[in-house]
């Protein structure tokens, strides 16, 4: 059977699904339970968290340049084994040294198994067709937070948080890991360019360093604020005021907006360019955060739909963008290069994000809406090719 755009979407979809719930997504759920358990505070479980996070920094323009040479197979199957062997570390783990040794090895995993790798493997299969591709991802993956925090806490409460660990383990192992088995082994081989063509220089244009900085600093906002909405946002609707039940119905509606407007967006990638709906994305989120400061806890799920919708958008324009403004040559490892401020912004947001949701969760809601508004400021600095 031929590797199609369809296949991969289909394969890949389903493994960051399990990926993301497995990961990014599980503190919002377990900090607490593991942090009673192993004798340390929850914010030092965030720690850990982050120093998972600070991994895919240091190690993802390397991992990148890998998917250039080698496809996208090697790391991805790397990281189903990576999961499941952290996920089984945190279940076995009584000591806070091994809780966090244990999330360090989820953090390696992250690195090699989360969306911008299998962003570069797509663009490796298919060249700059693989917008449609990265958009497919997305709608499919769009609901692991839909899936992955009712799941997760459904099976903290049935079994503790340990037992739900070994779950997402065997999900990893039993699902994952066959399906990246099935990847092809290598990227598609490029055609040889024409006897007349002029030589390709890996050199950077003129412009380029200026929009990469520009690109760089929109992705880490968005980073930041996507990994402590990840990791907080019950907590911090619950500490708006929001009712327990209310507050994790209303984060389950993120996984919804996210479908909705990647649907959107698939519905219309070829007439809309990744710019465009960059700066939509992100003018999103300041507009939710005002109603919900202004409005209060009647405001929550308008807030979780616009932040949904957000960040759903915003998933694809980190993979189309780039590809958009700069070809598919060295595809994996400029994408590792723009997203290392995103990554270091990522690692530390959950922590600081949680020392000021114990201050005032106005304020640290109104911290990220005031990043976000410098995000669009970038974006909005930056010009799409004549």
């Amino acid at each position: 059977m031929s590797f199609t755009p369809r296949r991969a979407v289909l394969t890949l979809g389903v493994t960051q699904t399990i990926g993301y719930a497995c990961s990014s997504y599980l503190p919002a759920t377990l900090a607490k339970p593991m942090a009673a358990d192993v004798g340390m505070s929850t914010s030092g479980v965030f720690l850990a968290f982050s120093a998972a996070l600070l991994l895919q920094a240091v190690t993802g323009p390397r991992v990148g340049r890998l998917v250039d040479q080698r496809g996208g197979r090697p790391p991805l199957t790397a990281a189903s084994l990576l999961f499941a062997a952290g996920l089984v570390g945190l279940a076995i783990s009584h000591t806070p040294a091994a809780l966090i040794a244990s999330w360090l090895i989820i953090g390696l995993g992250m690195s090699a198994g989360l969306y911008d790798i299998a962003f570069a493997g797509l663009v490796g299969w298919f060249g700059v067709d693989a917008r449609r591709s990265i958009t497919g991802v997305t709608l499919i993956a769009g609901f692991a937070s839909t899936i992955g925090w009712p799941l997760t806490a459904w099976l903290e409460h049935e079994i503790g948080w340990r037992g739900a660990c070994l779950v997402w383990a065997a999900l990893n192992i039993l699902i994952a890991l066959p399906l990246h088995l099935t990847l092809p082994r290598a990227p598609a081989p490029r055609p040889a360019p024409a006897h007349d063509a002029p030589p390709v220089s890996d050199t950077a244009a003129p412009g380029d360093t200026g929009k990469m900085v520009l690109m760089a600093t929109a992705f880490a906002v968005l980073a930041a604020i996507g990994s402590a909405m990840s990791a907080h946002l019950p907590s911090m609707l619950s500490a708006l005021g929001v009712g327990p039940a209310a507050a994790v119905g209303a984060a389950a509606l993120v996984g919804p907006a996210q479908v909705a407007a990647r649907l959107a967006e698939f519905a219309l990638v070829r007439r809309i360019h990744p710019l465009v709906s960059g700066r939509v994305a992100v003018a999103m989120f300041p507009i939710g955060a005002g109603l919900l400061i202004a409005f209060g806890s009647i405001a929550a799920a308008p807030f979780t739909i616009l932040y949904g919708a957000g960040n759903g958008l915003f998933t694809i324009v980190r993979g189309a963008l780039p590809l958009a403004l700069f070809g598919d040559r060295n595809y994996g490892r400029r994408l590792g290069v723009l997203n290392v401020p995103a990554r270091l912004l990522q690692a530390v947001s959950p922590f600081v994000f949680a020392l000021m949701l114990e201050r005032s969760a106005n304020l640290a809601l109104g911290i990220m809406a005031v990043g976000s508004v410098l995000a669009l400021g970038a974006l909005m600095a930056l010009r799409k090719p004549e």
